[in-house]
């Protein structure tokens, strides 16, 4: 299922990168003084930038393709013990559509065959304490959270969804084939929201990144449909600077903005965010894109996600 067409590279620059099965740290321009003492793991990152897009006219009675983007080899995200082809078309039809993603031999039984959900809970110690990975998706207000949620799970409405952004207050807890869980966290950004109601949604949440021991990686939620938000560009600041494995989902990628109203395509906002995030980071996280209205990176999400359980329960 692919892919991405990548420039042909010469075979001296093909070489596999570490296939340590040890997790890799990913280091940060800006060391958080008041980040907590324990470091937590994260997988090997690699910088990203994409080429600017050229624009083109758009039909807009006819659903885009997912775009085929060109990536060099050292700008795509290379699971641990991940062998990289050294020839060009194996390589190109191993990269997960839409994303920087290198599929490895742990992307299996990604499949949702039951999902329920179990329980909110207002604290991280009141979270289920059975032990499975987890994933947890946080974002803005208004983002497509929930609805990205129901389309990874195929059911409209496990998570219901709200014209009122901000209606999530609570670590929401899915529980996927009896294995692993979903969680859904509280959006950040809401200005409508009381000021109390809004430091309390900070602290809890921030203390379930920094202290839930089967958090397996955050899925920050980022709306390609416009350009980067200051609070976004914080928000991922901070889980690098606490060393919170993140991978990035660009949402709204279906919307097509009007050139001649100063709108940009999806995929030159994914670039620009890119730019803004190498300012705060050596390197860079995976990413994906994404939409709910035709499921684009659906199937790419529940892949990466197999690949980063399986080896976090094998390790």
């Amino acid at each position: 299922m692919v892919l991405l067409h990548l420039p042909k590279l010469p075979s001296t620059i093909l070489t596999p990168l570490s296939s340590s099965p040890i997790f890799l740290r990913t280091h940060f321009l800006n060391p958080n003084p008041n980040a907590t003492k324990t470091p937590r793991p994260l997988l090997l990152f690699s910088t990203l930038t994409l080429p600017a897009s050229e624009p083109t006219p758009i039909d807009p009675h006819t659903p885009e393709p997912t775009p085929h983007l060109q990536l060099p080899l050292h700008k795509l995200f290379v699971p641990p013990e991940t062998h990289v082809p050294l020839d060009t078309p194996t390589l190109t039809a191993r990269i997960l559509k839409g994303s920087n993603i290198l599929l490895s031999n742990y992307a299996t039984d990604s499949q949702v065959a039951q999902a329920e959900f179990v329980k909110s809970s207002v604290r991280t110690e009141d979270c289920p304490s059975d032990g499975l990975p987890e994933f947890a998706l946080v974002g803005r207000s208004n983002v497509g959270k929930s609805s990205l949620l129901n389309s990874l799970v195929r059911r409209k409405k496990l998570a219901l969804t709200s014209k009122k952004p901000g209606k999530t207050q609570c670590i929401n807890h899915f529980r996927i084939n009896d294995s692993w869980y979903l969680v859904d966290l509280p959006g950040y950004g809401y200005a409508s929201a009381p000021q109390e109601l809004r430091m309390d949604w900070e602290k809890f949440t921030k203390d379930y990144f920094l202290n839930r021991s089967t958090l397996v990686s955050v899925f920050l939620l980022i709306d390609a449909s416009i350009p980067a938000k200051q609070i976004d560009l914080e928000y991922a600041s901070w889980l690098g600077q606490n060393q919170i494995p993140m991978t990035i989902i660009f949402t709204k990628c279906d919307k097509r903005k009007k050139k001649k109203n100063g709108g940009k395509r999806p995929e030159e906002n994914v670039n620009d965010f890119q730019e803004l995030i190498h300012g705060f980071f050596e390197t860079a996280p995976p990413w994906i894109m994404t939409s709910s209205v035709t499921n684009q990176g659906r199937d790419e999400i529940l892949l990466h996600m197999a690949q980063l359980r399986n080896y976090w329960l094998k390790h």
